[in-house]
């Protein structure tokens, strides 16, 4: 059983691996695609979203082995948040290590999904899976998720 506001009390280090995962608003966007310019290094979007992402249950399918399955996956933790730019700015665990709140739609706080799908944040209907397309990522650019 989760305390509740616990991501209040607790830094991300000592969050235990229940209220870890539980951050996680599922949205989804950080399980779109993205391209990086070899130049610049800056990261696009794509409204591409892993093969192995389940657009109903708003989880991975292999979350366990998704590291094996798809090298480029990376596992979150409290360590390498600062390294990991790409993540959303909605991103609850980007947002406190920031130091910023939750949104008010995240799961946590309103106690459902449906917020965060009306303040369109959930990439639920906005993406096609990487298992449809055929051609090169770039054609795939998107802005949705600013």
């Amino acid at each position: 059983m989760l305390s509740p506001y616990f991501w209040e009390k607790k830094s991300l280090s000592e969050l235990n691996s229940e209220e870890w995962e539980a951050l996680c608003d599922r949205c989804g966007r950080c399980c779109t695609l993205k391209v990086e310019d070899e130049n610049t290094h800056q990261i696009y979007d794509t409204h591409v979203i892993c093969r192995y992402y389940h657009l109903s249950t708003g989880r991975c399918q292999c979350y366990l082995q998704r590291s094996q399955k798809v090298p480029d996956c990376v596992t979150l933790t409290e360590k390498n948040l600062d390294s990991i730019y790409f993540m959303p700015k909605t991103c609850a665990y980007r947002l406190l290590a920031e130091g910023k709140p939750l949104a008010s739609w995240h799961p946590l706080i309103c106690n459902n999904h449906q917020e965060m799908i009306t303040a369109g944040i959930a990439i639920k209907g906005k993406v096609i899976p990487e298992t449809a397309i055929t051609d090169d990522l770039i054609y795939h650019l998107t802005d949705l998720y600013d």
